[in-house]
């Protein structure tokens, strides 16, 4: 189980008890704000995609390989295809179903940047950066860590910030 593998992970930090699990879902940022009592925007949504090998080399290119990237954002930030384009040299496309457990290890419902598949690339958004803590899924579709932006950054492995999304700006 995803979540068993997510708690393992985060014994290197010894954060594998802050692991919350509800009796209810948390599969979506709407329910994963009332399980966990927060604002939708603090759901750190992680979201699949696939973007291929090595982008402008031509070689690799030309081989059709890709692989699996998790971009961490804000529950009320949404992916801003030109900007995505713009980042990574390529369409938008989501992994889907299958997929996203082959290429991830965790299920759609409980994908989170913790405990994932060697190779696979995670990023977080500037969209979160306005929290000082946020709630990511730990690995079940009834499951969340709170977290701060240090913390997601070291547990995630990741220290790379993007800008791919919008719609979480104050106008």
């Amino acid at each position: 189980m995803a979540i068993e593998i997510v708690r393992e992970y985060l014994k290197k930090w010894n954060a594998q008890d802050r692991v919350l699990e509800f009796p209810v879902s948390s599969a979506t940022v709407e329910l994963a704000a009332q399980a966990v009592g927060c604002e939708p925007a603090r759901i750190a949504k992680t979201l699949s995609f696939l973007v291929p090998d090595a982008v402008g080399d031509k070689d690799l290119a030309a081989q059709g390989g890709a692989h699996a990237v998790l971009i961490v954002a804000a529950g009320d930030a949404k992916v801003d295809n030109s900007k995505y384009k713009q980042y990574f040299h390529t369409k938008a496309k989501m992994l889907h179903g299958e997929q996203v457990t082959e290429l991830i290890g965790h299920a759609i419902g409980g994908v989170c940047p913790f405990g994932v598949k060697d190779g696979v690339e995670i990023f977080l958004d500037v969209s979160l950066k306005r929290f000082d803590t946020v709630f990511p899924a730990a690995g079940s579709s009834n499951s969340a860590i709170e977290v701060t932006m240090e913390e997601l950054e070291r547990f995630s492995g990741s220290s790379t910030w993007i800008d791919v999304c919008k719609g979480w700006q104050e106008e």
